[in-house]
């Protein structure tokens, strides 16, 4: 016990999930077996009751039809005019007379009974023991016959007498001594016999009880079988199981294994039995039976397979974080990742996963810390030398330029001089991310001054923008790449001129300045690309996505650029800044 504890305790974690699962699902079959035999079970006592009951309304059934045979032949029997005719023959006893009388009596035979449904034939004797017989299947009976039908019938006086199947006649039939009751002296005139269809009245009657199609009715009396004829011992067989009273059982018969249901009747010692082979009425309870068992083998082997792959899938990432650590151990910095880490989920081995790459980032961060200020120290008095170019000369450079256009009266170049001189200064001079509004469009008109003298009557450029809005606060250099984007891809790409429109406006608390062109337009791809950053724009190299990250930094994220543009129908961007009205000498 000790061993197999100690042997469980040093278990990788791996193994004991799988064995803990393992175990769970095997205890989870086992209650379901034994769930579905205690079910399977009171299933079969429940079919067994249904099947008993199914006999008695069959065996009800078949003794109503042949109470109507007994009194069918009673009305036979008692027929005035059968009466009639008998004590004629009788009486006058001529073959003649038998002869003219003969189609008179099957007629009426046939016109009282003889198209019922489960009679075969109605077979009269007269007292000469001549045979009349009407019906679908008729018969003739020989001498000694009709000798034990007049023995079998004399002893009950004209009340009915069950005449069992032999082996001159097969069938079961209901007969009668007719005697005369004129004058009441009931003398024997004859014998009136019914032969009963008890293939079809049985056929038909298992088929409303909802017979299986192997199932075998018999009618027992005193250990014989009235119908159908058996063999000695199998009617031995059979008796074994009649007590008297209603019931069912299983049994083996010659080798096969049988469902036994039993009833006695309600009007004469007989017993109706059914027999039915138990895999006939089981066949489909054992092929669900099989089929559970079949579905929870392979439910225990789908849940050894998941347990498997759940216990990885926890214990993967400890020990891929194990393996992380003995490679830091080493001093392998470089190695705490792999592309299996990609695939690890946020839960708590991830967590310890992402805490694990931070510390030795971290870690690697404070051992390489020299030599990263030292590249820094370098880079910093490479800047400064750089930055040793005094902006002024650049000014005073312009300036000279500037001079020198007006002196020579050229006014374009004079222009374009003063309008890059004020770009220059007003993006080296202005510290503060944020401008007023009018600040930023003088930067946009001195950037237009330049491009309409390179362009010509080719840029359009229309402001739009009411003084009430001019204190606005923006950001620094948002308007002025927009109007250069709107130039590169618009105003270049086109012969004919292109109009450039800027429109403010306010609404619901914000501020709209709309930057519109009617050049070509843009494919969604190239507008996706500029949305992203993926795409540089051409000119001064801030894109949209730098301008609206810089408006949603500085208000919050309802304010932002939109960008609509279609090839062929321009380009409209909007840019949505907090309204807020601000005196001009504040």
């Amino acid at each position: 016990m000790v061993t197999l504890k100690a042997l469980y305790m040093n278990l990788r974690i791996k193994y004991k999930l799988i064995a803990l699962i393992t175990a769970v699902m095997l205890l989870v079959c086992l209650l379901m077996l034994i769930v579905q035999q205690y079910a399977f079970e009171k299933y079969d006592e429940e079919l067994y009751r249904q099947s008993a009951q199914s006999l008695g309304l069959t065996a009800a059934g078949i003794e109503s039809e042949l109470q109507k045979m007994e009194r069918l032949s009673y009305r036979l029997a008692t027929d005035g005019t059968l009466q009639s005719y008998l004590n004629k023959i009788k009486q006058a006893g001529t073959e003649y007379d038998r002869f003219v009388i003969a189609d008179y009596i099957q007629t009426r035979m046939l016109e009282i009974g003889g198209m019922e449904k489960y009679v075969l034939s109605i077979q009269m004797t007269d007292y000469y023991g001549k045979e009349y017989a009407a019906g679908t299947k008729l018969v003739t009976s020989s001498p000694e016959r009709i000798r034990m039908l007049k023995k079998e019938t004399e002893p009950n006086k004209g009340g009915n007498t069950w005449i069992l199947p032999d082996e001159e006649d097969r069938t079961l039939s209901s007969a009668r001594l007719i005697r005369s009751y004129q004058e009441l002296e009931l003398a024997p005139l004859g014998v009136m016999t019914v032969r009963i269809d008890m293939e079809g009245l049985f056929h038909d009657y298992l088929n409303k009880a909802g017979g299986l199609e192997n199932m075998e009715l018999y009618i027992m009396k005193d250990g014989h079988s009235i119908f159908p004829a058996l063999e000695t011992d199998e009617e031995s067989k059979l008796n074994e199981f009649i007590a008297g009273k209603q019931g069912y059982t299983t049994a083996g018969i010659d080798g096969n294994r049988y469902f036994v249901a039993y009833v006695p009747s309600s009007n004469t010692n007989w017993t109706y039995m059914t027999l039915i082979p138990y895999d006939t009425i089981f066949e489909r309870v054992a092929a669900v039976k099989r089929a559970v068992l079949l579905l929870l083998a392979a439910l225990f082997v789908m849940a050894v397979i998941l347990s498997v792959r759940f216990s990885k899938g926890i214990t993967g990432p400890i020990e891929r974080l194990n393996l992380k650590m003995k490679r830091v151990q080493l001093g392998h910095f470089d190695a705490w990742e792999d592309e299996d880490d990609k695939q690890i989920p946020m839960d708590e081995a991830g967590q310890l996963h992402r805490n694990f790459r931070m510390m030795v980032q971290r870690i690697d961060d404070l051992i390489t810390e020299n030599y990263v200020k030292q590249l820094a120290i370098k880079e910093s008095e490479f800047k400064a030398l750089q930055a040793q170019i005094n902006p002024h000369f650049l000014y005073n450079t312009l300036e000279t330029i500037n001079w020198t256009a007006k002196m020579n009266r050229q006014r374009s170049i004079s222009q374009m001089v003063e309008s890059l001189g004020f770009l220059l200064r007003s993006s080296i001079t202005i510290k503060e991310p944020l401008i007023q509004l009018k600040d930023e469009l003088d930067i946009v008109s001195h950037y237009v001054t330049i491009q309409r003298i390179r362009f010509e009557e080719r840029l359009d450029f229309q402001l739009d923008v009411p003084d009430e809005y001019q204190t606005t606060m923006i950001p620094k250099l948002s308007l002025q790449p927009l109007v250069e984007n709107a130039v590169n891809y618009g105003v270049e790409h086109m012969l004919e001129p292109c109009r450039i429109r800027i429109r403010a406006w306010h609404e619901a608390g914000r501020l709209l300045i709309v930057v519109e062109d009617t050049g070509p337009g843009m494919d969604a791809g190239i507008l996706a690309g500029l949305k992203s950053g993926d795409v540089r724009p051409k000119g001064s190299g801030v894109g949209m996505r730098n301008i609206d990250d810089r408006i949603k930094l500085l208000f919050g994220d309802v304010y932002g650029l939109q960008v609509d543009s279609e090839r062929g129908a321009g380009t409209t961007i909007t840019m949505a800044l907090p309204y807020e009205r601000r005196d001009e000498h504040v």
